[in-house]
């Protein structure tokens, strides 16, 4: 069995230790000679474990000054009413999406299913980032029928927010059918857009949104860096 090096034992401490709320955004970390001290190992390896963290956006030196938290894990609900939004605006940062691909195509079985159309019906594909202020938090695929969203492709050239896309589609309101979660490891294009190392464990969710009448309208999947973000259950 391959052990775990000790370098990245005390990142996953230290990340622990971040989403209990031991160390809040903007706060100081103890000193290389105090973490050395706690895990029992030398500066060296502690400058390992810092240097990856800062390297994934969760801490930053300043010369003369120490170890700072960038920001905690963020606190993302999921439940009825999951907008990307407003989950992000909430914790105090800036929510953003950054557009990897957007395309038409022919629906395959498994997307049919979820979306309760033929196989081979038109669809949008829609692949991007979520961020929160600037770190990547998420890679997400969305699938649109487009019988039932004609302007979609024409409204996410407009707006990076889905429940925005949907207005300008007609649809005032829409909510969470179902959702699925698993944990995974991050291949290598997760990793890279994610800015995490091959391997390194992602939160995946499989979603069903629909629109009042329960008619699916996005099939959608994220894989979002686990040590920058904390799904949560609400029962609305």
């Amino acid at each position: 069995m391959t052990r775990t090096p000790i370098w990245k034992s005390i990142t996953t401490q230290l990340e622990a230790d971040m989403s209990a709320g031991h160390y809040g955004t903007g706060d100081k970390l103890p000193t290389e000679a105090e973490l050395s001290s706690r895990f029992g190992v030398n500066r060296h390896t502690v400058r390992r474990a810092l240097a990856d963290m800062a390297e994934r956006g969760i801490v930053r030196s300043r010369r003369g000054a120490g170890v700072f938290v960038e920001a905690p894990p963020t606190d993302y609900p999921i439940g009825r009413r999951v907008r990307f939004h407003q989950n992000i605006a909430a914790t105090g940062r800036l929510p953003s999406r950054k557009t990897l691909r957007i395309e038409n195509r022919g629906c395959d079985p498994v997307e049919a299913q979820a979306l309760d159309i033929p196989v081979g019906d038109p669809v949008l594909i829609y692949e991007g980032l979520t961020l929160a202020g600037p770190a990547p938090i998420g890679l997400f695929i969305s699938v649109y029928p487009l019988a039932r969203l004609p302007k979609m492709a024409e409204a996410l050239e407009q707006t990076t927010s889905v429940t925005e896309a949907f207005r300008l589609n007609g649809l005032q309101d829409y909510t969470r059918r179902d959702t699925r979660m698993s944990a995974e490891l991050a291949n290598p294009t997760q990793a890279l857009h994610l800015r995490l190392r091959e391997g390194d464990p992602v939160l995946k969710t499989v979603g069903i949104n629909v629109d009042p009448n329960g008619h699916p309208l996005e099939f959608g999947t994220v894989w979002f860096a686990a040590d920058r973000v904390t799904l949560t259950v609400a029962h609305d």
